[in-house]
């Protein structure tokens, strides 16, 4: 989109994008109208006889600065922690993780993006070394013979990607779509399979055992790009198609349809996405899909290949540089004595006051107000008394903190528990950039001023640092930041060295790795060699485990959530704009026809769900696009409707993710 400023008058108009070809959803066309909400914070907030009241940024600033240094001065350094959010720029994403290293000099740092994007990196990471979502220009997508969507709702969830589904439909591709839900985007399909929640490894494993029993399989590019198929081969072996129609509820005849069209693809592309990745085995499902991709020849291929789509504005770039427990910038490792040597030198520190890493994001927010925990928070750019699983338990911990403070433009429902809020531009107010789900860096543009005494997250943190004792390394400008994100990225798996704002603006983006400002950048990857020492992909045996909760007779039905249309994330824009909320105005409970006639509900009538973390009420929506056995929420909304009351906190054990997609409810009418 571009956007022009008219007066005070901000306007949105289309631009023929490479990603979206100039197309935008509701919320995109609305964004603007947030610029001057009515609720929008314009001055800094403090707590004070219980309620929050406007302040200067003097007072503000001081009241932080004596806090952290207070609670620091009675614990230890790691008792103040900082929460990020995977919709901040490039450029506050490297120096949140930066401040909290060299100001706060805390190991507890983690962002929301552990919430969304996690596993599919791991999985990467553990087969290519590399974690970028899309390795391949998203055009590909249009040009794919065959493609599947695992736990993939784009037409709710990215409508300007329908684009490519269109573009691919138009060329005669098949779609596959894997979801427990008879989604918009399933409808479109080609093929829906439509499996029990928290069985895709199973479907996964089973579409590789099919393929390799065929002899579907590419052994040529097996034998010289991969390694470890052998085992994989060992552990597929037993996924026969009646053994995991039996798993799943997906139909034998319609798992070899899926196999067949993938192997006998010139062109096919698997994508996952939140559906298959928020498990506590989110690792190991993605595993399985880039085992199979591997399998069949797709990575490296123009118009093939394997990726993840990305769920947050800037969910790519914000993992990339600072902001997770374990990560420096350039997606290097904390605990890697290079890496600290090299971003020490950068920003012009020893190596050794550079903490280790600390925990992720749940195990963080759930450490908060404990007696080896944090004491004192500072949150930018995230919801989690909306967004975080177990929310209610989530609530209680940031409720039991000596100190929390919130940056954000709107009054979230987790800024409302602050003791200082702090009022931050918005994007149209901030120059920076982001990276895309293909890699892409993207220039932002700042239209006009913010309003009041809004300031930027930067300017912030620079007036935070000078009154910690830090007088240098914390610019306020945009572009000094991204310069020294540069260097310190250089030589690192996300190596923006040879990126600039002019040559983003230049050429509509550029793909990292850019090593050299003068020389190409990656828009494919994968060509000839992955990201591992040795060049090859690694294949991982990986097998089929139930959920960490089933079932059971106090809590007979699974619940999945995800989002719908006209809302997004924890809904603190979207609730407050207009068009969008009489789209999606409340929570809701999905549900089969013939499971409400079992129980007695009526379409629109109040329902109580309950897990065991706690219980919400929503009315009832009855549909025939999901299972029986299951019911579907989604999350955008606070109090009585808060889907996250009841989601699971189980762990990927090697991700971190929460379990988000699945866990055990029972249903009961609403008494009165």
């Amino acid at each position: 989109m571009t956007l022009r400023a008219t007066g005070d008058l901000i306007s949105i108009e289309p631009r023929d994008f490479p990603t979206n070809r100039g197309g935008l959803c509701q919320k995109g066309w609305t964004a603007a109208d947030l610029l001057d909400h009515p609720e929008r914070i314009t001055t800094p907030l403090i707590r004070q006889d219980g309620e929050l009241r406007p302040a200067s940024w003097e007072d503000a600033l001081t009241l932080i600065a004596s806090r952290i240094t207070s609670i620091q001065r009675r614990y230890d350094e790691n008792a103040v922690a900082v929460f990020g959010g995977g919709g901040l720029t490039n450029e506050k994403s490297y120096a949140l993780g930066k401040f909290a290293r060299v100001a706060l000099r805390t190991r507890n740092i983690d962002y929301n993006g552990r919430f969304c994007m996690s596993s599919a990196a791991a999985a990467g990471i553990r087969a290519f070394g590399i974690d970028r979502g899309l390795p391949f220009p998203l055009a590909d997508v249009g040009s794919a013979d065959t493609l599947l969507l695992v736990g993939a709702n784009v037409a709710e969830t990215m409508p300007p990607f329908g684009r490519w589904l269109a573009d691919q439909k138009a060329r005669g591709g098949t779609l596959i779509v894997i979801d427990p839900r008879a989604t918009p985007t399933a409808k479109q399909a080609t093929l829906h399979l439509q499996p029990t929640p928290g069985t895709d490894l199973a479907i996964a494993n089973a579409l590789l055992h099919i393929a390799l029993t065929e002899g579907l399989l590419d052994k040529d590019y097996l034998a010289e790009r991969t390694t470890g198929f052998d085992e994989v081969r060992r552990t597929v072996a037993n996924y026969w198609p009646a053994r995991v129609e039996r798993l799943t509820g997906v139909p034998v005849q319609d798992l070899e349809s899926a196999a067949r069209a993938l192997a006998g693809a010139e062109r096919a592309i698997i994508l996952t996405a939140r559906g298959a990745e928020q498990h506590a085995k989110g690792v190991d499902t993605v595993s399985a899909f880039i085992n199979l991709a591997l399998a069949l020849g797709l990575p490296g291929r123009p118009g093939s290949g394997y990726g993840c789509l990305t769920g947050q504005g800037n969910g790519q770039g914000g993992r990339e540089h600072g902001q997770k427990a374990d990560q420096l910038p350039g997606y290097r490792k904390i605990d890697d004595p290079e890496a600290r040597r090299h971003v020490a030198g950068v920003w012009g520190v020893d190596p050794g006051m550079l903490p280790g890493p600390g925990v992720s994001a749940y195990e963080l927010l759930d450490a908060l107000g404990t007696e080896a925990g944090p004491k004192a928070m500072l949150l930018f750019g995230s919801n989690p008394v909306v967004s975080a699983p177990r929310a209610g338990r989530v609530t209680e911990r940031i409720r039991s903190l000596e100190f929390l403070v919130v940056a954000d433009f709107l009054l979230s429902e987790t800024a409302a528990l602050a003791d200082v809020v702090l009022p931050t531009a918005m994007w149209a107010e901030e120059d920076g950039t982001m990276t895309n789900l293909e890699g892409r860096v993207l220039r932002r543009h700042a239209v006009r001023r913010p309003p009041g005494q809004a300031r930027t997250d930067l300017q912030i943190l620079h007036a935070l640092a000078e009154r910690l004792g830090v007088a240098h390394g914390f610019p306020e400008d945009p572009a000094e930041v991204f310069a020294e994100l540069r260097r310190a990225s250089a030589g690192g798996i996300a190596d923006y060295q040879g990126v600039t704002w002019e040559r983003i603006d230049a050429r509509d983006g550029v793909f990292w790795p850019c090593p050299d400002e003068d020389g190409p950048d990656t828009p494919r990857m994968f060509t000839e060699r992955f990201g591992t020492p040795d060049g090859r992909a690694r294949m991982t045996p990986v097998e089929h485990r139930p959920a960490a909760e089933e079932p059971c007779a106090d809590y007979p039905y699974y619940l999945t959530t995800g989002r719908v249309l006209a809302q997004y994330q924890s809904g603190t824009q979207t609730r407050r704009v207009d068009a969008l909320r009489r789209a999606a105005p409340r929570a809701f409970v999905e549900l089969h026809p013939d499971l409400a006639a079992r129980l007695g509900v009526t379409d629109g009538e109040a329902l109580t769900v309950t897990s065991r973390r706690g219980e919400v009420t929503a009315p009832a929506r009855l549909s025939d696009a999901i299972r029986e056995d299951t019911v579907f929420m989604p999350f955008h909304w606070a109090g009585k409707g808060r889907a996250n009351t009841l989601t699971n906190d189980a762990l990927d054990p090697v991700s971190r993710m929460p379990e988000f997609k699945v866990c055990a409810v029972r249903l009961e009418r609403t008494a009165g």
